[in-house]
């Protein structure tokens, strides 16, 4: 039996594949960390640490003559997001009904992918993790509010990872409002400010809900460590004759390996 206790949902087989694809579709837009780093696993829900690889002296020495040490862990940390699905519409789903109201779902998986970005980006502190923005040893570029700008901020920023010896190609997590206005946004003469940053940074500019202003990463690999224990699934937790209780969980650790391979443009 799974810790998810899905078994125990009045939920069929039919209905369960209509939440998990949902939860797919929307989670796989909004999690843009995932796409800028290194990821592994999942390992599965027992999975409870990452290996830091250090170790340190214990002061109390267990016998003469004896020293001992401890390996240090970096613990992962579990996320869950609470919603509730109707019965109604989950019996409207079973009679082949289109327009299944999923709201409750769409804004469990936002939250989740909203909070996981901003552990990778900038940091989960009781749980040990150090954000990309934080972690950075580079001088923060601020983003501003005139997109027209943001391929010098850009440029500027490829230039500090050159600089210290980083190599490319490079890729630009964006936050929403930044990523709008580069969508909707034209240089002088009409070239789509996309485009112009797509060659900047021979990489990907991905709309990042949970980060502040922008963060420029190197995707060379190995700077940047993602460790998934159980990778996001949907768990039951209770139902009646209203409603089924249900959640979004995961667990992971986030690690920099490589201060030096990201510039932080706060907003």
């Amino acid at each position: 039996m799974s810790h998810l206790l899905r078994e125990h949902a009045p939920i069929t087989e039919q209905g369960w594949r209509l939440l998990d694809e949902e939860a797919r579709e929307r989670l796989t837009a909004a999690l843009a960390a995932r796409k800028l780093v290194d990821f592994s696993g999942p390992h599965g829900w027992g999975y409870s640490a990452t290996n830091l690889g250090r170790s340190e002296e214990l002061s109390d020495a267990p016998g003469d003559g004896v020293a001992a040490t401890q390996r240090r862990v970096l613990g992962l940390v579990e996320l869950r997001a609470h919603f509730s699905i109707s019965r109604v519409q989950l019996d409207d789903a079973e009679r082949g009904a289109s327009d299944v109201d999923l709201g409750t779902l769409d804004t469990a998986a936002r939250r989740i992918a909203i909070s996981e970005n901003a552990a990778v980006f900038h940091g989960l502190g009781a749980a040990g993790i150090r954000g990309i923005a934080e972690a950075s040893t580079h001088d923060q570029i601020n983003l501003g509010e005139d997109c027209e700008v943001y391929p010098r901020h850009v440029a500027k920023s490829v230039d500090a990872l050159r600089g210290a010896g980083i190599d490319g190609p490079y890729g630009l997590a964006l936050g929403p409002e930044g990523h709008t206005h580069v969508l909707e946004t034209a240089e002088h003469g009409g070239y789509p400010l996309m485009q112009h940053l797509h060659e900047i940074l021979g990489g990907p500019i991905l709309w990042a809900p949970g980060v502040d202003g922008g963060v420029v990463v190197s995707l060379r690999g190995g700077d940047f460590l993602f460790e998934s224990g159980q990778d996001l699934s949907i768990g039951y937790e209770a139902h009646d004759a209203d409603a089924v209780q249900l959640y979004l969980e995961e667990s992971f650790s986030f690690r920099v390996a490589t201060p030096e391979a990201a510039v932080p443009l706060p907003a």
